[in-house]
């Protein structure tokens, strides 16, 4: 199985590695655009593979695609990071011109390829992939929801003073503050509704801080996060790779799911070899199917800037 990550950034760097010390990968191969930036951050991380156990081997590339031919899975986590006080919808400019030319240069070398979407906006990028390339939709995958789900279980194990292992619990919609959904009404701690444990006030809080958790780290670091969106990252590839039929909220193309048409938006799916293997519908109070509805709108308006 082999692995290609393009951007050796946080996030990327932060994928490769996880994904090599989950021993389950052949190869995985770094791409970046800064000289010898890839190619250093895959030496350091293959000296820590005799300390951490793992046989992946890792390379690093500048811009020579050729060396991610015949990838399996390819992650995109290219482009510019977001900055303090910045959307990521206004990303999208400068974004869209690299995620095109990278998806492009990856189906060259690759054309049975699975591509995961991590370059903000995030559901945006995705759907510029669609409509750019032609690859089908269930190769096509965008990262957020798998993302704003785990951050969505520490604040709900936060509040509860519980631990993580226990909580499940799942975030819908756009990739965006303003744009996810939160399934309060679907979390379980051990199977128990987590209402049971909380107050209404509370669980809002907890939603209203899980749409902000990009941003708050943002604030806190100066840049974007990145350990929990490269260990969010990994796990999709794993769940390809190891075909592995989880289920996770991912950004995917629909045709009518969720009352929904040409739009990419996190959704619940099911992940193995093929990639995106099915859309599973969950059912949705009217408040969140109101909420979903207001999120596709958004992330519409921001697919509308895209010079496709």
């Amino acid at each position: 199985m082999k692995i290609t990550v393009v951007g050796a950034g946080a996030v990327g760097a932060s994928c490769a590695e996880y994904i090599a010390i989950k021993n389950f990968a052949s190869e995985v191969v770094l791409v970046d655009i800064k000289e010898g930036y890839a190619e250093g951050k895959a030496m350091d991380l293959m000296q820590t593979a005799s300390l951490n156990g793992f046989d992946t081997k890792i390379i690093g590339t500048t811009g020579d695609y050729s060396k991610t031919a015949g990838s399996d899975i390819a992650v995109i986590t290219s482009g510019i990071p977001r900055k303090p006080g910045m959307t990521r919808e206004e990303l999208i400019g400068i974004n869209a011109g690299i995620v095109k030319t990278v998806s492009s240069s990856l189906i060259q070398h690759s054309p049975n390829v699975i591509l995961i979407v991590v370059s903000n906006p995030m559901d945006t990028m995705t759907y510029l992939v669609h409509k750019t390339t032609n690859l089908p939709k269930s190769r096509i995958i965008g990262m957020g929801g798998a993302l704003d789900s785990a951050r969505f279980k520490y604040r709900l194990a936060e509040a509860m003073e519980a631990p993580i292992s226990d909580i499940d619990g799942m975030v819908i919609g756009g990739h965006s503050d303003k744009g996810m959904v939160p399934l309060t009404s679907h979390a379980t701690r051990n199977s128990i509704r987590v209402s049971e444990f909380l107050s209404t006030e509370r669980l809002d809080q907890v939603a209203a801080d899980t749409k902000v958790g990009g941003a708050t780290l943002t604030g806190l670091l100066g840049t974007s996060a990145w350990y929990a969106p490269g260990a969010a990252v990994s796990a999709l590839v794993q769940a390809i790779a190891c075909d592995q039929k989880k289920l996770f909220p991912c950004s995917t193309y629909l045709e009518g799911e969720y009352g929904l048409n040409d739009i990419c938006i996190g959704v619940p799916v099911l992940l193995g070899k093929n990639g995106i293997e099915q859309i599973v519908n969950v059912p949705l109070s009217d408040a969140e199917k109101a909420k979903m509805k207001e999120s596709a709108e958004g992330v519409a308006k921001t697919n509308a800037l895209l010079e496709l």
